[in-house]
């Protein structure tokens, strides 16, 4: 069995997880990549993404005195098909102190497919110097199945609070359940031109339109400054497997372009080529 990552473990890289899932591949892609007959490795990564779900995990912490926490929080989601097993919520998108009173966290969770979301289990190790918590509700987005979903709590996590527990099981609330068109994985290949000052710090976009004026949203490649920094430099070519709306067998047009600011932000681009994986996993 051959399991491919090439991804970071890392919570300050990537989407701050430092566990991940790896799903097998065929034999023949390593050894295309042994032969050196032109696979790269990277090409798998469409591939491994249509075999994986991408989950947006919002967590509110109550606006109550002590609600916030230090210790480490973990959540599992219990799917059809299997669970996630336990996930640290590391790095917060949004907030460096994260599980403040009053406060939204965004977390990314990849897993293989565990089928429809039933419920989640969510809790803390209870360790460190301020570890009650008042969790208000999580919401959990899944592009590729176009849902997204509340789990409403308005409960303690704290060993002293309510009834002692520092974990819960939650169920999402089917009245807050909000259904979409599924978004489709692409993977976006761009190349930097190799001429003097051509690579950008910037923090570069993209928009992809397909026939009868479809489009997605307008889409960051770079996940943090970080990636902004390591990426889009002379001569480099990066790639990016971007979940978007599904504009369709044809791409007409896209946009691509960048946010300005910044020491280095000009830009010289080359190309820019796109892939996805059509209906019949092709």
């Amino acid at each position: 069995y051959y399991f491919p990552c090439q991804r970071w473990l890392a919570v300050e890289e990537d989407d701050g997880q430092i566990a991940r899932e790896l799903v097998p591949v065929d034999e023949a892609f390593v050894k295309k990549d042994s032969e050196n007959d032109g696979q790269s490795p990277a090409t798998l990564g469409l591939e491994q993404k249509a075999k994986s779900t991408t989950y947006t995990v919002k967590v509110k912490t109550g606006d109550k005195k002590n609600a916030g926490t230090d210790a480490n929080v973990f959540i599992i989601l219990y799917g059809s098909k299997d669970d996630t097993g336990i996930v640290s919520l590391k790095a917060s998108k949004i907030n460096k102190n994260k599980f403040e009173r009053g406060k939204v966290d965004e977390f990314t969770v990849e897993s293989v497919d565990i089928g429809d979301l039933k419920k989640i289990k969510i809790g803390h190790d209870n360790k460190g110097n301020s570890t009650g918590w008042f969790l208000e509700w999580v919401e959990i987005d899944a592009p590729s199945l176009g849902q997204c979903l509340k789990f409403p709590c308005g409960r303690w996590l704290d060993k002293s609070e309510d009834d002692g527990a520092t974990e819960r099981i939650i169920f999402p609330a089917e009245l807050q359940t909000v259904e979409y068109i599924p978004f489709v994985p692409y993977e976006i290949t761009v190349y930097t031109s190799d001429i003097f000052g051509a690579g950008t710090d910037a923090d570069v976009f993209i928009v992809l339109y397909g026939s009868d004026g479809i489009c997605t949203q307008q889409k960051s490649l770079c996940l943090n400054k970080r990636e902004q920094r390591m990426y889009f430099e002379r001569n480099s070519v990066n790639q990016f497997i971007v979940e978007l709306e599904d504009v369709g067998d044809i791409i007409e047009k896209i946009r691509i372009g960048h946010r300005g600011g910044g020491l280095n932000s000009g830009w010289h681009l080359d190309r820019v080529t796109i892939r996805r994986l059509l209906p019949n996993g092709k």
